[in-house]
């Protein structure tokens, strides 16, 4: 039994650190690419029995203590009426990105059935690990998801969204509250399938500034985190070193910290209370074990050891990595946190 990823995000005792990468399941695997060569993005998520085996491959491979479902979060907006591909070296393309009220208003409701490829993929995930691992289901959140409906493509300063969100305020608290309403049954979903734990991720969030993030985000993302049900949940954002406070006000067991701010301090400001998730550069995997090693201690050093620390990187596996680096780095952080009777004191 491996129960260290689920645990820590509980705050209870843990025999070691547990490791864990956003995008791990993929993009470095040569097992990955090869199937890429087969299917595309889309049709391994909506495969169960693909979606499972690359879900499992980082367990597999690198010894994770945990498993994080292969899937794209825009799947649960096709239900929606949502049209949408994924463009290689771009990301979703919105066939028709939403401009109005009435766009917002043609949406229809989530029906979770319409994932149940997801949910079988989880079920499978599960059973295959048999408690080897932890199970982790997500889902985008409102704001990032708003943002690629209203600007059809990836952006950088999200300016058509913005300046939507500014614009017309009403049709965006509504936009924003159908997202949440979609997000809460969708993760409700994943976890009667098994997940063990859910994170929500707003990898765009980081373009507001507190007060807009207060007013036109954080409600909508507190509802989803209030209705969830008694499992842990990782609240995650990129660029969120002047949200941090409201992030974690608005929910989440576990903050996650990217690699643009200090854990530590990251940690004290959320509160001891919550448990963190971070935060290693992702290129320093790059420039091989040296620059990865230093960053991994100085990672470990800021969590001091305190309960609740999931190690991770600050963002995603970078594709070049070398994924004997990888395991390597979950070694270390086992090895460097190992903590033996400490599980099993606590469980006695």
């Amino acid at each position: 039994m491996n129960d260290r990823f689920v645990r820590a995000c509980r705050h209870e005792p843990v025999d070691a650190t547990p490791v864990w990468f956003m995008r791990q399941a993929g993009r470095s695997f040569a097992a990955y690419r090869q199937l890429r060569e087969r299917y595309g993005i889309l049709e391994l998520a909506k495969t169960p029995d693909l979606c499972a085996e690359v879900t499992l491959m980082p367990v597999h491979e690198l010894g994770v203590d945990a498993a994080v479902l292969f899937a794209d979060i825009m799947l649960p907006l096709e239900p929606m009426g949502v049209g949408l591909r994924i463009e290689p070296e771009v990301g979703p393309i919105i066939d028709k990105p939403i401009r109005s009220a009435a766009d917002i208003a043609a949406l229809r409701p989530f029906d979770p059935a319409a994932v149940s490829f997801t949910l079988d993929a989880i079920r499978l995930v599960r059973r295959e690990l048999d408690g080897k691992a932890g199970v982790i289901g997500f889902s985008g959140a409102p704001f990032t998801l708003a943002c690629y409906l209203i600007e059809g493509r990836p952006s950088r300063d999200y300016a058509i969204a913005k300046a939507f969100m500014y614009g017309e305020p009403a049709a965006w608290h509504d936009l924003m509250e159908r997202l949440a309403t979609m997000v809460g049954i969708y993760l409700r979903a994943q976890v009667e399938a098994g997940a063990q734990v859910v994170q929500v991720f707003d990898s765009w969030v980081g373009g507001l500034g507190p007060a807009d993030y207060a007013t036109f985000v954080q409600p909508h993302v507190r509802r989803i985190f209030d209705g969830l049900p008694d499992v842990p949940a990782i609240h995650f954002g990129t660029g969120t070193a002047a949200l941090l406070e409201l992030m974690a006000e608005a929910g989440g067991d576990v903050i996650g910290i990217d690699h643009r701010q200090s854990l530590g301090d990251a940690w004290r400001r959320v509160g001891y209370s919550h448990g963190v998730q971070g935060n290693l550069d992702a290129a320093r995997l790059l420039a091989g074990w040296e620059a990865t090693e230093t960053g991994a201690r100085a990672v470990l050093d800021q969590a001091a050891g305190r309960p609740g620390h999931v190690f991770n990187l600050g963002h995603g596996v970078l594709p070049a990595t070398d994924t004997g680096l990888l395991r390597r780095l979950v070694d270390f952080v086992h090895e460097q946190t190992s903590r033996i009777g400490v599980a099993a004191e606590a469980a006695g």
